[in-house]
């Protein structure tokens, strides 16, 4: 196997919106520095995500000093959003279950609401540490996890890509691949592994971090929303229902939990003993 590294870096401030690609990130052992700690919720306290709203795909969040963010979007003016202080917390629904979050500044929810043509509000997790468990499921004592879909890191690797491209190319929908990589949200991807791989990783070191392989990625509908376009079309989740299932899973990408937290950089090798 050729030297396997860290060829890009993403971070997420806010679930579902777009984010940015540091060359850079601070682990923490609930996931990267400033990754997913704000989410959108609707008029019931459900925490929006693009399976309700593929058009999340086109805002984006860039972070601030001290955690705050600035919002974009297409046809809306850009807002500078700062971290509420947690005076008040607002109990909001994740996949059904209750998480404590603090409400952001009312401009937040106007802009949100204005944006996305329903009433909505931006949150913050001031806590992850106190706030969220990792999935109970394949949790150990005491991990911690933002307001990520479950795990504090998602890795994923070009092998892989080019894999299920190539099985794109081949199969009943050749005209909307290659997908590029954004369509997974991977917080870590890797360059110089072999496809698939990185199913069986069961521990990760990059740089000065090191991470315990909890799972496979199952993927969702948000994998078949263009992060450009916002539109919808079938791909991936045909082909991997063909091609890759592990379990009840439609497998692309590892989910990982940080044993021990440090920094990682783009170009810092992979290492998997």
């Amino acid at each position: 196997m050729s030297r396997m590294y860290v060829q890009a870096l993403h971070v997420h401030p806010v679930k579902s919106v777009a984010g940015t690609a540091p060359d850079e990130v601070a682990v923490e052992p609930w996931g990267p520095a400033g990754d997913r700690r704000w989410a959108v919720v609707d008029a019931t306290g459900n925490v929006i995500t693009q399976r309700q709203q593929p058009r999340l795909a086109l805002a984006g969040a860039r972070p601030l000093g001290g955690g705050g963010i600035t919002l974009s979007a297409p046809g809306m003016p850009d807002i500078t959003v700062e971290v509420p202080e947690p005076d008040i917390l607002e109990p909001v629904l994740l996949f059904g279950k209750k998480v404590d979050t603090v409400p952001a500044d009312p401009a937040a929810h106007a802009w949100f609401s204005t944006y996305l043509g329903e009433p909505a509000r931006l949150v913050h997790m001031d806590d992850p540490a106190e706030r969220r468990s990792v999935d109970p499921e394949y949790a150990l004592p005491g991990e911690s996890v933002s307001l990520a879909d479950g795990y504090p890191f998602l890795i994923t690797t070009l092998a892989s890509l080019d894999a299920l491209n190539e099985l794109i190319a081949q199969g009943a929908h050749p005209g909307e691949g290659p997908l590029p990589m954004d369509r997974f949200r991977p917080n870590v991807v890797v360059a110089g592994a072999t496809a698939w791989a990185e199913d069986d990783w069961q521990r990760v070191e990059i740089g000065d971090a090191v991470f315990r392989g909890a799972r496979e990625c199952g993927r969702c509908v948000v994998t078949t929303t263009d992060q450009q376009t916002a539109r919808r079309g079938k791909e991936p989740l045909r082909t991997l229902a063909r091609h890759h299932r592990i379990g009840k899973s439609l497998a692309f990408g590892r989910l990982l939990v940080p044993v021990r937290t440090g920094t990682i950089r783009v170009g810092d090798e992979v290492r998997v003993p």
